[in-house]
């Protein structure tokens, strides 16, 4: 089976060849430990060559033009600067500091800016494809990889308001200026109509994935009753879009508590969630007990047992893997593997996950 195959396999319950094999990485500070540890210099853990083949496909979701990005201050300890998505941000220059960037500035802070900036994003510029995309379908094609249709935090509707505005502010627009979120969320959407066909008409896409991040430890950044008169029928068009040129695994990447928001995904047509937080609460063996085949999910192992020992690790998998023997799950790290666990610790759980799942 080609990774494509065994992934649709996977997601409809179907028989496979063995199990799909994926993993979230380390963070930049936890590889350069590994990389003291035994690893090497400039080498990177061979073990993420194992996985199955995932790509995202190229396809440009976000504003053109973008924003002129550069240093704006510097000093010994920090960096500020603005991105091309139009964020000044500032964030430590040490490579092993493990903190969030300060953002100081968003592109949207109302109106007037949206305004202008929705001018940026038309579905129909032919520019959001590469030169050679014609070139990579046939690839694909022949090759079979997960495909993906995902950009860097794309497509997305809370998300696509949040990296504009900011959480804060954006959280406070959906009280305050409830037209101005409507208009944003709309424009998205039809350029997300507009892009899409020719998309899946030319690639052989095997899942869409919403990129959200509206939850937190304690649940939604937004009440349900947001959700449903802001986002639900905007997402029930794109799903049907999907669903009409053959796409029927359709996913939303968010960290934290969605246990709210899980029937409300599952209404609109969006029938897969990821990463499953282990930390805020999110249990694949009890979400498989209450939504059974409708809920398809990946993630779901605590990167926190990494940092424990092979005890540990041993149990977090003989926990969450039998779920996978069933179907519609693919585990791995619930995020980003962080910089207290040791390189050992990452190997045996490497070794001892591929052994339970039976992967040669």
């Amino acid at each position: 089976m080609t990774p494509h195959e065994r992934f649709l396999a996977c997601m409809r319950f179907e028989a496979v060849d063995r199990p799909a094999l994926w993993e979230w990485g380390p963070w930049p500070s936890a590889l350069r430990r590994w990389q003291r540890e035994g690893l090497g210099q400039a080498h990177n853990p061979p073990q993420f060559a194992e996985c199955d083949e995932k790509l995202q496909c190229g396809v440009d979701l976000w504003m053109r033009p973008r924003f002129q990005e550069g240093v704006v201050l510097e000093d010994d300890q920090y960096v500020t600067q603005r991105t091309d998505r139009g964020v000044l941000m500032r964030l430590p220059k040490s490579p092993d500091a493990m903190s969030m960037p300060q953002h100081l500035k968003y592109p949207v802070s109302g109106r007037e800016d949206w305004e202008e900036l929705k001018k940026r994003f038309k579905g129909r510029d032919v520019e959001r494809f590469s030169e050679d995309w014609a070139v990579r379908c046939e690839r694909w094609k022949e090759e079979g990889p997960v495909l993906l249709l995902q950009g860097p935090r794309a497509p997305s509707l809370f998300g696509f308001v949040r990296e504009l505005m900011g959480a804060e502010r954006a959280l406070t627009a959906f009280i305050d200026e409830p037209e101005l979120v409507h208009d944003m969320m709309e424009v998205n959407t039809e350029f997300l109509l507009e892009l899409l066909p020719r998309v899946f008409e030319e690639a052989p896409i095997s899942s869409l994935f919403f990129w959200e991040d509206m939850c937190y430890r304690n649940g939604p950044l937004i009440s349900p009753a947001m959700f449903r008169e802001f986002m639900m029928p905007r997402y029930r068009r794109i799903t049907d879009l999907a669903r009409s040129y053959g796409v029927e695994e359709i996913f939303v990447d968010s960290d934290g508590d969605v246990s709210e928001l899980i029937p409300l995904w599952l209404e609109v047509g969006i029938n897969g969630v990821y990463p499953m937080e282990v930390a805020a609460g999110m249990d694949v063996v009890a979400l498989r007990r209450e939504y059974g085949k409708d809920l398809l999910m990946t993630g779901g192992i605590d990167k926190r047992v990494l940092a424990q020992g092979q005890e540990e690790i041993d149990q977090e998998l003989e926990r969450v893997l039998p779920v996978a023997e069933e179907g519609g799950f693919i585990p791995h790290i619930d995020h980003a593997i962080p910089h207290d666990v040791p390189y050992e610790n990452f190997v045996y759980f490497w070794n001892r996950k591929k052994e339970l799942m039976g992967i040669g």
